[in-house]
């Protein structure tokens, strides 16, 4: 007969007229004294309930494990080897509450902001609702005009890179602006892009064509292209047009080049910013090119016939520089983060801001921004430390990921929607975004050294990480160890390799850093063509 607390024979048994249970007398007494109720039933219990139970005081034979010093020794690694085992079952099981937790948390915080947007929405509503007189119709209704309307109102506004002054004036304070927000149009397109995507990735191959990491081990620089101007030297951002082998560059210079890499000829210079262009993307549909600027604005550029490019938009939603532009998956679409602490989606084609997002939480603005290969989601890094991972959809912030040091300088998806890559001054973390926690880190520089760009290449077979220098590492999983490939020196002497992008294949590297050279390396025999 064993204690029902215990579970061990008791010494000095005692059994409850109430529930029959037998138990060590010292430890129900002080149970007892305690709580005043039976431990298993949890009815009301006093020591008058107790009856003792006569047992035989004889000596009691030790068990045989007992009886030697290896017995012992075997009793107390058995207990141990429990306890062991014990504290581990503990220690899952607080691991998972842990994350299920943070979920909760996630997913209660993403609900209370959508109530309270739709709680601002019903009352602007009831607002309009409850206006009384016919002479205060007009303004209250111009305030809910949406965007679109306003632009359809002046097809010359925006035209030829030049907006009418009242364009400009409207322009001036964009959060009194009302957005029409992401229609269900919209929302339907984004969604059927997500799908075909999703689909089209978990049949996808990598290319035969694709370098090896041994052919990435024998590049060298093969040409460097003086691109912008020597009075104000410095490549902020830089882009790719695989299929055309265009080269795009932003500098301090306030211009973004249009560059020919088989030609190895300037295509274009957009000029018309007037300061520093942050951020550049291709747009394959329609042959567009985006561009923001420290300047407040974003320029959308077409290209024509001849190969030059004529600004067709100006956008000034943002109060604050611009700090980077992505594009989404539809070429529809596309967004801009700032460092007014707002990112904005654009329709493409028109120019529309459909909706400005704000986050009260957001301290210091956003200093990078890209769009997940699917669409639905958007990675933000901010001033101060975070990335942010947005639903596009409902505009809401699903999840945080926290642990960097300075702004997050850059942003890289891995082609597999898997993988996210982000770029501090601590170096580059790298985030499994469906367990939502960090994987790996590198810290490839000194203290002294920020991290400034991080890319994938387009199969997500390669990662490159520019600082003080540039390195290539070999993706692998989650538990395997990604390999260093090639370490490229800074051929410029600025000691700031400021972009990386990845050529088609991974056949060539374009750099840009602190002086006003773009430089492209490859293997010392490969055709420049």
């Amino acid at each position: 007969m064993y204690c029902a607390i215990s579970g061990v024979t008791p010494d000095d048994p005692v059994v409850s007229r109430q529930s029959g249970l037998l138990y060590e007398r010292r430890l129900i007494v002080k149970h007892l004294e305690e709580h005043g109720t039976d431990p298993v039933t949890g009815d009301t219990m006093s020591l008058d309930d107790l009856i003792s139970v006569k047992t035989n005081k004889g000596v009691k034979p030790r068990p045989l494990q007992a009886a030697s010093i290896p017995g012992m020794l075997g009793l107390f690694q058995n207990e141990w080897d429990a306890v062991v085992l014990s504290n581990y079952a503990l220690e899952q099981q607080l691991h998972t509450a842990r994350q299920e937790l943070s979920h909760a948390l996630y997913q209660h915080d993403a609900a209370c902001r959508v109530i309270a947007r739709l709680k601002k929405e019903r009352d602007e509503a009831r607002d309009l609702l409850l206006i009384d007189g016919a002479r205060d119709l007009p303004a209250q209704a111009d305030r809910q005009v949406p965007a679109a309307s306003a632009t359809a109102t002046a097809p010359g506004a925006t035209s030829n890179g030049k907006r009418a002054p009242e364009a400009e004036n409207e322009s001036e304070a964009p959060g009194k602006k009302a957005r029409q927000g992401i229609t269900s149009d919209v929302t339907e397109e984004l969604n059927e892009c997500n799908t075909r995507l999703s689909s089209q990735r978990k049949k996808r191959q990598i290319s035969e064509t694709l370098a090896s990491p041994e052919a990435l081990e024998r590049y060298t620089q093969l040409a460097s292209h003086p691109l912008h101007s020597s009075s104000k030297p410095g490549i902020l951002s830089m882009d790719i047009h695989s299929s055309k082998d265009l080269i795009l560059t932003g500098g301090v210079d306030c211009t973004a080049a249009v560059f020919s890499r088989s030609t190895g000829e300037l295509v274009s210079q957009l000029s018309g910013h007037s300061k520093r262009v942050t951020s550049v993307k291709f747009v394959s549909r329609d042959d567009f090119v985006l561009t923001g600027s420290t300047d407040k604005t974003v320029r959308i550029w077409q290209g024509k016939e001849d190969g030059s490019y004529e600004c067709k938009h100006i956008l000034k939603d943002h109060t604050a520089e611009v700090r980077a532009v992505t594009v989404h998956a539809t070429q529809n679409y596309f967004v801009t983060a700032s460092s007014d602490k707002t990112w904005a989606f654009y329709d493409l084609s028109s120019g529309i801001c459909l909706a400005q997002v704000s986050e009260p939480t957001v301290q210091n603005g956003y200093s990078s921004a890209s769009f997940h290969p699917d669409g639905l989601i958007l990675g933000t890094g901010t001033a101060e430390s975070l990335v942010r991972i947005w639903d596009v959809k409902s505009q809401v912030n699903v999840a945080k990921f926290e642990g960097h040091t300075g702004p997050v300088t850059d942003i890289s998806f891995s082609e597999n929607g898997y993988f996210l890559a982000t770029a501090a001054h601590d170096g580059v973390k790298l985030w499994d975004l469906r367990k939502l926690k960090n994987f790996r880190s590198f810290a490839p520089y000194d203290s002294s050294t920020p991290t400034n760009t991080v890319e994938f290449d387009y199969s997500g077979s390669y990662l490159a990480v520019g600082g003080s220098d540039v390195r290539l590492y070999q993706v692998a999983s989650v538990k395997q160890e990604w390999n260093t490939i090639k370490v490229f020196p800074d051929l410029s002497g600025t000691g700031k390799i400021t972009s990386v992008r990845f050529g088609a294949d991974a056949k060539y590297l374009a750099i840009g850093s602190n002086d006003r050279n773009l430089r492209i390396f490859g293997t010392p025999t490969a055709n420049p063509e």
